[in-house]
């Protein structure tokens, strides 16, 4: 299963940053040894379902001690018996855009 991912936590300061939350959670994930990337929005995952709750979890819990209250957004992509799809989906749909180029 593929997880897209993001956590972050209720903020009084003025300039609503959540950086350091936010790098709390990404260092758990890459810690987890489990593929994963990073974007500016959502922090991608993929692994069986237990471990990569698990992460998810453990994540939010770290991104809790930044603020009263903590928002998590989630979207799961459970395709039983297919791994690698975090960079496979990724290729076939730059194939796709390149057929359709030609």
């Amino acid at each position: 299963m593929i997880v897209a991912f993001s956590v972050a936590p209720s903020t009084d300061s003025a300039d609503a940053s959540v950086h350091d939350a936010v790098a709390e959670a990404v260092r758990i994930v890459r810690a987890s040894g489990l593929p994963n990337r990073t974007s500016s929005m959502f922090t991608e995952l993929e692994g069986e379902w237990d471990e990569v709750m698990a992460v998810v979890k453990d994540a939010t819990m770290a991104v809790s001690k930044y603020g009263s209250r903590v928002s998590l957004v989630l979207k799961a992509d459970i395709r039983p018996g297919y791994t690698g799809e975090l960079d496979g989906k990724v290729q076939r749909l730059e194939q796709a855009i390149e057929s359709s180029e030609e």
